[in-house]
């Protein structure tokens, strides 16, 4: 029989994985994160170089992007 609770958990809805500019490191492992749309966020983790993209997830650093240059397209 399977697991109830983690049906449960599987029809939750996952953390959105983010991409962002590093735009400041700041004291106590910190970092703020400019995001496509132009708002900053502030997240733990400083492995990633200022001017470098990162991949944000729940507020945290996961690593580097890719630097590529992308496009917002409005629906």
């Amino acid at each position: 029989m399977a697991n109830p609770y983690k049906k449960l958990k599987d029809l939750l809805p996952q953390q959105p994985l983010l991409v962002g500019e590093v735009v400041a490191h700041l004291t106590g492992n910190r970092s703020s994160i400019q995001l496509p749309g132009g708002a900053v966020v502030v997240v733990r983790g400083q492995s990633v170089a200022v001017g470098n993209h990162a991949f944000i997830r729940n507020g945290v650093v996961e690593g580097a992007a890719a630097n590529l240059s992308y496009f917002v397209i409005e629906v």
